[in-house]
C-alpha cells in the first residue's frame, strides 16, 4: 500500500509541474501576442465614458422613453462643448488620468516618460494629473527614475494625486511619496521602506565537484558578493553598507515629500493596509481612485492617457516570465 501511496505522490507532482508549464507557456504565448499592437498614444475622455455607461443602465431600468430623451439632451451638450473647444472658449479644468502597474524592473516607466511630456506640452494653469499607482517594488534605479518623472509634473507646478488601491510598496511607495496627495483603499498595501539585497551562492558546491571559479577585477570593491566565488566577511560589509547607504536616501525622500511622517516609525522594513497606513501619515485619504474619478468629473474634464510601446520580443517574454512569477508568489 505504501508502494502505492509513493507512486500516487509522485504523480500528482508530475501533474502540478506539467500544469505550471502549461500555464507559464499560455502566460508568455498571451505576453507575446499583446505585444504586437501599434505604438503611441491612446487618448480615452473618462467623463463621456462614465456618462455611456449611466445611458446603458437608465435603459435597462428606465426603458427605452426616458433613455431616449436623456441621451438627446446629452448629444446635445457634447456638441456644445465640441464647439466650446473647437473656439478655444473657456472649458473646464482637466485632469490628466495614468496608469503605472509596476514590475521589479518598472518597466512602464517607458510609457510614464511618454505620458509625462505629452501632458507638459498640453497641460494649463488649473489642471491637475491623477496617477493609479500599483507598484510593489523592485530595482532601485528604475523605480528612482519613476518617481522623477513624476516629480517633473511637481516641479512644472501641476499638482499631482496619487491613487492607490492595490499596492504601494518599496520602489512603488517611492514613487507614491511624491505626490500632493496620496490617496489609498482601506486594505491596499502601502509602506515596505526598507532596501533588501540577497543571492545565492554555489561555491562549496562547486568545489564538492572540483570546479574552479576564476574571477578577475580592477578596483577594490568592483564586486562585493559573488555567486560562484568564495565570499569574504570584507565584501559582506561593504554589501551591508551600500544596503544603508539606499536606505538613508528612501528615507530622505520620504522626509522631503512627506515630512509628517515619523520615520524611526515607519522605515522598518514593514508594510501596513491602508487603514493602518493613514493613522501613521503614510497616506493622507482613505478612498478608491473610482471614488475620486467619479467626484471630479463633475468639476472637471477627465482625460485617461497611456502610451502603448511596441516591446522587443526577449522583453515580451522576459514580462511574461516575471508577471507569472507574481502570481505563483
Amino acid at each position: 500500500m505504501s508502494e502505492f501511496f509513493a507512486a500516487y505522490g509522485l504523480f500528482l507532482a508530475e501533474l502540478a509541474t506539467l500544469a505550471v508549464l502549461v500555464v507559464a507557456l499560455v502566460a508568455i504565448i498571451l505576453t507575446l501576442r499583446r505585444g504586437g499592437r501599434a505604438e503611441g498614444l491612446v487618448v480615452e475622455h473618462l467623463n463621456r465614458s462614465f456618462e455611456d455607461s449611466a445611458d446603458e443602465l437608465t435603459l435597462a431600468i428606465d426603458g427605452k422613453g426616458r433613455h431616449k430623451k436623456a441621451t438627446k439632451a446629452r448629444a446635445k451638450e457634447r456638441k456644445r462643448a465640441d464647439k466650446a473647444r473647437d473656439k478655444q472658449e473657456q472649458t473646464k479644468p482637466r485632469t490628466f488620468v495614468l496608469d503605472f502597474k509596476g514590475d521589479l524592473r518598472a518597466s512602464a516607466v517607458a510609457s510614464l516618460r511618454e505620458e509625462v511630456s505629452a501632458v507638459l506640452q498640453v497641460a494649463k494653469p488649473g489642471d491637475d494629473v491623477l496617477l493609479k499607482l500599483e507598484n510593489s517594488g523592485g530595482t532601485v534605479h528604475e523605480h528612482g527614475l519613476a518617481a522623477s518623472q513624476l516629480l517633473r509634473l511637481k516641479q512644472r507646478g501641476f499638482p499631482l494625486t496619487v491613487a492607490v488601491d492595490k499596492v504601494a510598496a518599496s520602489g512603488g511607495y517611492l514613487m507614491a511619496c511624491v505626490a500632493d496627495r496620496l490617496i489609498a483603499a482601506p486594505f491596499a498595501i502601502i509602506g515596505s521602506i526598507g532596501v533588501l539585497a540577497q543571492l545565492p551562492n554555489f561555491h562549496r558546491l562547486l568545489e564538492e565537484k572540483g570546479v574552479d571559479f576564476e574571477q578577475v577585477t580592477a578596483g577594490r570593491y568592483k564586486r562585493t558578493l559573488t555567486v560562484f566565488g568564495k565570499n569574504t566577511d570584507e565584501g559582506r560589509e561593504k554589501l551591508r553598507q551600500e544596503v544603508e547607504d539606499v536606505h538613508g536616501l528612501f528615507k530622505a525622500e520620504i522626509a522631503r515629500y512627506r515630512p509628517q511622517v515619523d520615520l524611526e516609525r515607519v522605515a522598518t522594513g514593514e508594510h501596513w493596509h491602508g487603514i493602518r497606513a493613514l493613522e501613521l501619515k503614510l497616506v493622507d485619504e482613505l478612498r478608491t481612485s473610482d471614488d475620486v474619478l467619479l467626484e471630479a468629473a463633475k468639476q472637471r474634464d477627465l482625460y485617461h492617457l497611456a502610451y502603448k510601446r511596441r516591446r522587443a520580443l526577449s522583453e515580451r517574454m522576459l514580462g511574461g516570465v516575471e508577471s507569472l512569477l507574481e502570481r505563483l508568489g
